[in-house]
């Protein structure tokens, strides 16, 4: 069923693609009214693409970082070696510079310089070759990530379940399926008769944008509402489960989200309503003992006071637009990962499942 999937949504849109041509990818910022495809390169405009969230979601910032990588070292014509890896640890800042709270960009950048540093014994042919193909698997395991996420989530919910999503957790922020849309579309498949509410995702609207023109594409039952309608849907019982992605998730459970999730996690605290992290473990962050400890990022007022070019705030008043928030393990009720579901307590069930991985 997934293939079936997989085959027709093939024909309506890309994420991300990387060729000998370079790194091409569909501009966000312009959905739903175009769709347009940008061919990438060079590494600095991969890098800005990521910036300027051409590209957005923390799987798809993972690899795109990989991409641009690889790129980089493809397209470089240095022969002299010291300059090369001066050249190529130049290439790993500019990345880390980019998106500093999707962990993904910071994963990719780890494992794409483990496998130059492992190879540094090869032809600078032969590495370019190992550096591509390293990207290129990196895209394909997302891949399957997602697909395992949707089959493990999908026990989740119910038939007839409404569900609400916030931003975009989809094949636009992945390599295809995404996260928590792969669970909705798992369960769409499986015949559960079920219908989303997607939150609009102010300031950047990506749940406007972006999840209801995927869930619309693939003929799953979308309602878009505004952020602050959540609530007002909750106390009428018109929610059965919430299910978010995440950008980071530290070593106890906190979960950084696009911001307004920790908002909606209260909310379905309060109301007893089932609250669904999904992501791979790439985004999982050991190093990060709990949620205090995420950076957050903070974007140019510009997204607030204006909407496509036209100021819609006064001038001379204060904006303050961080990208994110931080929901607390303790308001979540179970995380969806590739390798299963696990629950609560959430700082003993992800140290069991790196255990298990590592094994």
């Amino acid at each position: 069923m997934l293939k079936e999937r997989r085959d027709r949504l093939g024909k309506n849109f890309y994420t991300i693609a990387y060729n000998d041509q370079g790194v091409s990818m569909i501009d966000q910022r312009l959905l739903p009214e175009q769709e347009v495809y940008h061919l990438f390169t060079n590494y600095e405009d991969v890098a800005m693409a990521i910036k300027n969230m051409v590209i957005r979601g923390a799987p798809a910032i993972g690899i795109a970082t990989a991409f641009g990588i690889s790129l980089a070292v493809e397209r470089c014509n240095l022969s002299d070696r010291e300059k090369f890896d001066e050249f190529f640890h130049h290439v790993l800042n500019v990345f880390s510079k980019t998106r500093p709270t999707a962990v993904n960009l910071f994963w990719a950048i780890d494992r794409m310089k483990g496998v130059y540093e492992q190879n540094r014994h090869l032809t600078l042919d032969d590495l370019k070759a190992m550096m591509k193909r390293e990207a290129l698997t990196i895209y394909k395991e997302d891949l399957e990530t997602c697909k395992k996420i949707g089959v493990n989530g999908s026990v989740l919910i119910g038939k007839n379940f409404k569900i609400l999503t916030h931003c975009n957790a989809g094949a636009l922020a992945t390599s295809d399926y995404g996260t928590a849309l792969s669970v909705i579309r798992q369960a769409h498949l499986e015949g559960k008769n079920i219908s989303v509410f997607a939150d609009e995702t102010r300031p950047y609207l990506q749940g406007a944008r972006l999840t209801s023109w995927e869930l619309n594409k693939d003929g799953i039952p979308v309602t878009v509402i505004c952020d602050n309608m959540a609530g007002f849907l909750m106390a009428k019982g018109e929610i059965d489960c919430v299910i978010v992605g995440a950008d980071r998730i530290s070593a106890n459970g906190d979960t950084a989200n696009k911001i307004g999730t920790y908002s909606l996690a209260v909310l379905a605290n309060y109301h007893k309503i089932p609250f669904y992290v999904c992501a791979p473990l790439s985004t999982i962050d050991l190093n990060i003992p709990d949620g205090s400890k995420i950076p957050i990022e903070l974007r140019d007022a510009e997204e607030i006071t204006h909407f496509k070019g036209h100021r819609i705030v006064c001038e001379g008043v204060s904006v303050f637009n961080p990208s994110f928030d931080v929901t607390p393990s303790k308001l979540i009720t179970a995380i969806v990962t590739e390798k299963g579901v696990i629950y609560p307590d959430f700082t003993q069930s992800i140290q069991k499942l790196f255990s298990n991985e590592l094994s």
